[in-house]
Parts: C-alpha cells; sequence; structure tokens
C-alpha cells in the first residue's frame, strides 16, 4: 500500500495582544498597512501552506477583529475559514497556544505557529521551515539583526545545536550579547507541541507562560531543533508602535514595487511613490514620482501617470490613458487615450476614449447628501477650469468653454460647445 499522505498543518496566529503602545483605538492587527488590515498580511501567510485550518487567537471581544477584516473584504472564504479561539486572560504565548489545544485533534498533524504583527515574513521563509521540520522536533525561524533589541536569544552547545531561547529580561550580560534572535515563528508536530506546553511554568521575570520555553523542552528530550536564520533580518520585525508600523510598510511597498517593475511597469523614483496592495498595472505603463495609487485602481498598459497624481478607490484607466500633475481621481473610468493632465478632480465619473480633460476641471460630485455620477463621451474636449455638476452629461465629440459651469441635471448633446456659467449652447463643433 502506498503511505499516506502528509496531513496539513494547522496554522495557529497570536493576535490576542491590546496594543497599547499603538494609542489608538483601532485594534493592533487592524492598523492599515498598504491598503490592508496588517492581519490580512499574516493571514495571507497561514494560507500560502494550504492549511487544514487557521485558528486566530483574539483576546475577549475579539469579534471586532473578525468585522474588521471582513469590512475590509479580508475574509473571502467568509468567517468559517478561522476558528477564533479566546485567550480570556493574558498569560502569555505559551497560555495563548495551550488555548488551542482541543483544536488540535491528529497528534501527527504539523503545527505553524505565527504573530498577528509580523507582516513582513516571506511565504519562501514558511514554506523552507515547514519542508525543514526534522521527524520528532521542531524547527523555528531566527535572524541577525544589527540591534538585537528586545528579541529573545537563541542558545547553542558547543556544537552549535539549538538548545533553548532565553528573553531578554531572564538573559544574563553574556547572553544579551548573542546576536543570533528567535522570531518565534515555529513549526512542531502537534502531539510534541502538546507535551511541552503542559510543562510550562510562569518562573520568569514576567510571571508568564513562554512559547519559548517549548524549544528548550523539545531539545532537552532528545529531540532535534532546526533554525533557519533569514537572510533579511527585517522579515521578523514585530509591528508594537506606529513607528514600527511605518518600518514594515517601508517593507512591503518595496516589494509591492519591485512585482510591478519586474512585471514592465516603470517606476520613476520608488523612494515618492506608494502604490497599495491589490493594483493592477499593465506593462509599459509609467509611474511618475510623488505618486499615490490606492487599493482596488486597475492601470491598463502603456498609460502615464503622475507627477504628484492620487488615484483612489474605484479608478480604472484603459491603456494608454494619462493622469497627470495633482489629478485626483475616485470611482472614475477614463477611455483609452484620454488625457487629464493637471490639477483637476474627476469623482464618480465614466470618461470615454480620447477625450481632453482640461486643466482645473472639477466633476462636483457630492451635493452635500448623495454622490452622483457624470458621463463624459469619446473625444470630448473639456475646457480648463470647467465645473461638471452631478449628474451631468457631456456628450461624445461636445466642447465646454474655459470656465463653464455645466448645472446639475444638464445633457451637452453630442458635439456641440457649451460656454458660459452658467453653461449654455453657443453652436456645433466643426
Amino acid at each position: 500500500m502506498p503511505p499516506s499522505a502528509a496531513p496539513r498543518p494547522a496554522v495557529v496566529v497570536l493576535a490576542a495582544g491590546q496594543g497599547t503602545r499603538m494609542k489608538s483605538p483601532i485594534p493592533k492587527v487592524l492598523q492599515p498597512l498598504c491598503g490592508r488590515p496588517m492581519l490580512a498580511w499574516i493571514l495571507d501567510q497561514a494560507r500560502t501552506l494550504s492549511p487544514e485550518r487557521i485558528l486566530l487567537v483574539l483576546g475577549p471581544g475579539g469579534d471586532a477583529v473578525l468585522d474588521g477584516l471582513e469590512a475590509a473584504g479580508e475574509l473571502p472564504h467568509g468567517r468559517a475559514e478561522i476558528t477564533v479561539v479566546v485567550q480570556e486572560r493574558a498569560r502569555g504565548t505559551g497560555d495563548a497556544v495551550r488555548c488551542c489545544v482541543p483544536a488540535l485533534v491528529d497528534p501527527a498533524q504539523p503545527v505553524v505557529i505565527l504573530y498577528g504583527d509580523m507582516p513582513a515574513l516571506a511565504r519562501s521563509t514558511l514554506a523552507d521551515l515547514v519542508a525543514r521540520r526534522p521527524d520528532g522536533g521542531l524547527a523555528l525561524v531566527t535572524a541577525v539583526p544589527p540591534d538585537p533589541m528586545a528579541f529573545g536569544r537563541v542558545l547553542r552547545d558547543g556544537a552549535g545545536k539549538v538548545t533553548g531561547i532565553v528573553e531578554e529580561r531572564d538573559a544574563s550580560v553574556e547572553q544579551r550579547a548573542i546576536r543570533e534572535v528567535n522570531a518565534g515563528v515555529y513549526c512542531v508536530q502537534a502531539n510534541l507541541l502538546k507535551d511541552a506546553l503542559g510543562r510550562l511554568d510562569d518562573r520568569n521575570a514576567q510571571g508568564e507562560l513562554y512559547l519559548t520555553d517549548v524549544v528548550a523542552d523539545v531539545a532537552r528530550r532528545g529531540g532535534r531543533v532546526d533554525a533557519l536564520v533569514v537572510r533579511d533580518h527585517r522579515e521578523v520585525q514585530g509591528v508594537n508602535t506606529l513607528p514600527q508600523l511605518a518600518h514594515a510598510r517601508a517593507i512591503l511597498q518595496e516589494r509591492i514595487l519591485e512585482q510591478h517593475m519586474l512585471a514592465g511597469v516603470y517606476v520613476e523614483d520608488p523612494t515618492t511613490t506608494v502604490i497599495e496592495h491589490g493594483v493592477e498595472i499593465g506593462a509599459g505603463t509609467q509611474i511618475l514620482s510623488h505618486t499615490v495609487i490606492r487599493r482596488g485602481v486597475r492601470i491598463g498598459a502603456q498609460c502615464h501617470v503622475g507627477p504628484f497624481s492620487h488615484l483612489r478607490a474605484g479608478t480604472a484607466l484603459d491603456g494608454a490613458a494619462e493622469v497627470g500633475n495633482f489629478t485626483e481621481t475616485k470611482n472614475a473610468h477614463l477611455g483609452r487615450g484620454t488625457k487629464a493632465k493637471h490639477l483637476s478632480y474627476l469623482g464618480d465619473v465614466t470618461i470615454g476614449a480620447g477625450a481632453n480633460i482640461g486643466a482645473g476641471t472639477i466633476v462636483a460630485n457630492y451635493d452635500g447628501q448623495k454622490k452622483h455620477h457624470t458621463s463624459v463621451g469619446d473625444r470630448a474636449f473639456v475646457g480648463s477650469g470647467t465645473v461638471l455638476v452631478a449628474p451631468s452629461t457631456v456628450g461624445e465629440g461636445a466642447l465646454t468653454g474655459a470656465g463653464a459651469v455645466v448645472p446639475r441635471g444638464t445633457h451637452v448633446p453630442p458635439g456641440e460647445i457649451w460656454v458660459g456659467v452658467p453653461a449654455r449652447h453657443l453652436r456645433r463643433r466643426t
């Protein structure tokens, strides 16, 4: 008989921390990070392992976290994808994982433990971690940062074998000099984990149950412990403060920009360009400096965006469209070859192909209570300083004069020229 397939892993995500150092009313794991809640990046890490289940450890009142994920569209398979485990009292990471023990029913199942505030961990690192786990042993992620900060130090014996982890608060002066640090990310067989968790105690500087003590327990009982040292120490950067959130954003932004550039998108100045998660950009498009492109924007091939442009959610640019200096778009669809090059606001508008949107054009989409839609036809020419008060329509090939105000409910017929305040028909366009 062929050997049975190895069980798919269970992934435990520790997200019960209060995040008080954030000084923010938003739960730490829901802090915005490149267009999505921070926890969404960790759930993506978990999904890459095709897990049998994801166990999300939350504190009391954790429903707010799920509500936030759902509102952000980060639960594509619904709440059933995640098993919520509540840690009623903050007694440390070891206690948090202990709360998951009843859900770990297969003793041979690999268990991967992640943190809800470590968004930059690479998917390849997790795949390597699972592959490295020895039979009857444990694999962990470590790093060698320039400054070990408050990380736990990795203890090794004379032969270089990992023997345990010591938290900085409990470390001696000699141990604090160790450069290799523990990331807190583990892969271990369920039965081994359960046994080790059962032997944890709180005799330490913080009076908590340390998950890190599992490493020493496995090693002490003859289990093999393998350390996967990441090349880029930034992967294991935790987020506990807003400055650390900014550092994590820089790491993830760098990866997003690199993916677009490798796909043929020219980014003139990555240091001043913001492109959030979930943006589509066609090859040959140029993104110039100081441009912000929010999640959900779709940009076709051979487009030109920036400098100093802001493309918000719902924006779509067909091929060869151009959006330039200090132009903001929101729920705007620009047709092929359409240009909006200077100082414009285009909100809730559909613009056909080959149209020209003059400098200073405003689509006044909000009446103080509701937002309304405006349509501009193919090859229309909207003169500089035009205000289109929504809802209104500018027909195919029509033209508005500089400074025209097209009132609410107006339909400018195809091919006509309208000028003035309020705009009135002048003549047919030749």
